[in-house]
């Protein structure tokens, strides 16, 4: 049935305003904790680097969806974080719960320097000022090699309490007959934090920032006459998603225990978070985390069925998948431009209105 008339606004503001919602909410929740049991460790691996998108994906989506600046230098921010996490883990030897919040901290403080640049320039010219951010990142972490390690790369360990062995969490543990590997603990750490960060993000769109948020971002002028102020706005949603950006480099560098600035953080990266906000539906919560999810899982299928593809055998199978990724995004701007949120919109509102076609 379709949803209930709205009376109130505390309805209207309601975190599940419908049963879908509760639904939906009850049976994700049941499959994220199923899945690092019933899955191989590969693909472990990368539902660990899914919830690391979701984060990033969230924090972009706030200042693109949610604010509407462009941004293409996502990826630094993810870089400043994940080097944070690195260089402080390694030298200071700080535990992890410290590591992931100074990283975000790190990565925001960047990001609020940044958004002053917001204040004069929108577009394609906002666009191109965080694409410039990517390469002065990339030299300001080569250019410090006794610190970054430079082009090697720097290993990332894991502490977690201040000084502790880091070994220790590395070691399998085993509660109630489930064992708990590093990439479950990672996974079950993960997921708490991705939790966390869309429950956020979906209560600051109800706030009076988050609307001041959509305000701007659809007339910053009419904003600024209904006393919105469009540069605090800015500057501020630059600062949430480099945190969160910070967090999501932060927790992919614990994954990965070992990184470099080139690969992955480059331009590449930053095209893939813009990918995801838009295939999952620009300005929502659940665009970015269903975005995410999809074009992480769907990349390792992508490259599996590249490599059976007999057409453009000179491309490598990841290349096939990339090109395959590419026309599937195209797709979705073409015949559906709130890419997966719009497909559930239509699947919803097909079933409340059941068995009629209207």
């Amino acid at each position: 049935m379709p949803r209930k008339l709205i009376t109130r606004y505390e309805h209207d503001l309601a975190l599940f305003p419908d049963r879908w919602h509760t639904v939906g909410w009850i049976l994700g929740a049941a499959v994220a904790m199923v899945y690092p049991f019933v899955v191989s460790d590969a693909w472990l691996t990368i539902g660990n680097l899914a919830l690391v998108a979701v984060v990033g994906a969230v924090g972009l989506m706030i200042l693109t969806g949610m604010s509407g600046l462009i941004s293409l230098g996502h990826a630094a921010f993810l870089a400043l974080g994940a080097y944070t996490t690195a260089v402080l883990g390694s030298r200071l030897h700080l535990p992890v719960f410290l590591l992931v919040p100074l990283s975000g901290a790190v990565a925001a403080a960047v990001g609020l320097a940044v958004g002053v640049f917001a204040l004069r320039l929108e577009g394609l010219y906002l666009a191109i000022v965080t694409l410039g951010l990517i390469f002065l990142v990339k030299h300001g972490l080569l250019s410090f090699p006794e610190y970054t390690q430079g082009l090697t790369g720097i290993a990332v360990p894991v502490h977690v309490w201040s000084g502790g062995d880091a070994g220790s969490i590395h070691d399998p543990v085993t509660v109630l007959g489930l064992t708990f590997t590093f990439e479950r603990k990672l996974y079950a750490g993960f997921l708490a934090l991705a939790v966390l960060v869309a429950y956020l993000a979906r209560n600051l769109q109800r706030t009076a920032t988050g609307r001041a948020f959509m305000a701007v971002r659809d007339r910053d002028l009419a904003a600024a006459a209904l006393g919105v102020s469009p540069a605090r706005a800015k500057i501020l949603a630059f600062g949430i998603s480099s945190f969160l950006a910070g967090v999501a480099g932060s927790m992919f560098a614990l994954q990965q225990q070992y990184i470099t600035v080139d690969p992955p953080f480059n331009l590449y990266l930053s095209v893939q978070y813009i990918a995801m906000i838009v295939i999952g539906g620009l300005g929502t919560v659940f665009g970015a985390v269903a975005g995410a999810l999809v074009f992480t899982m769907l990349q390792p299928l992508l490259e599996r069925a590249g490599a059976m593809l007999p057409v453009a055998t000179s491309l490598s199978p990841p290349q096939k998948a990339t090109v395959m990724f590419s026309v599937l995004v195209i797709l979705v701007l073409a015949f559906e431009p709130l890419g997966i949120t719009g497909l559930w919109l239509r699947i919803k509102r097909y079933f409340a209105a059941w068995p009629f076609r209207y």
